[in-house]
């Protein structure tokens, strides 16, 4: 798909989905154990949490698959993934450290902590659902000059 003229703007990403199995387990995790607040529940479908200026939706993904049921819903497209997701989550890189631990006492297994070429630390973990968590510096995706 060629572009015939420069394309509009865009802000940065407003919302993010993840696909989970178990919603409860899924807030235990983002919601408690990260602190992400709540900002929208269905039972049986959903669950949506802030994280800063995005929204990380939690859906099961075969509640999303078909079109909604009542006449009143809005028109949302059918959707849904299966297999691990991921998400990273921007953290400075003390407070990485603080993550590393409180994950750690929390028993989730860190599965990487590592440093990138550029000098950009990830921690990385799985979330209930076995979605990849990633924690990183924001200097991972930063341009040169920046």
């Amino acid at each position: 798909m060629a572009a015939t003229q420069a394309a509009p703007s865009l802000d940065g990403v407003l919302e993010a989905a993840i696909y989970v199995d178990d919603l409860d387990a899924a807030e235990a995790f983002y919601g408690g154990l990260l602190g992400l607040p709540v900002v929208l529940r269905q039972a049986g479908r959903h669950v949506f949490f802030r994280a800063g200026s995005t929204i990380v939706l939690a859906f099961r993904a075969e509640a999303t698959r078909e079109a909604p049921a009542a006449d009143n819903a809005l028109p949302v497209p059918p959707h849904g993934a299966e297999g691990p997701g991921h998400l990273c989550f921007a953290a400075s890189g003390p407070d990485l450290d603080r993550w590393a631990e409180v994950l750690a006492v929390a028993g989730v297994a860190i599965e990487a902590d590592f440093r990138w070429p550029n000098g950009a630390r990830s921690v990385y973990v799985r979330d209930p659902a076995g979605n990849s968590v990633e924690f990183a510096e924001p200097k991972l995706w930063a341009t040169e000059g920046a």
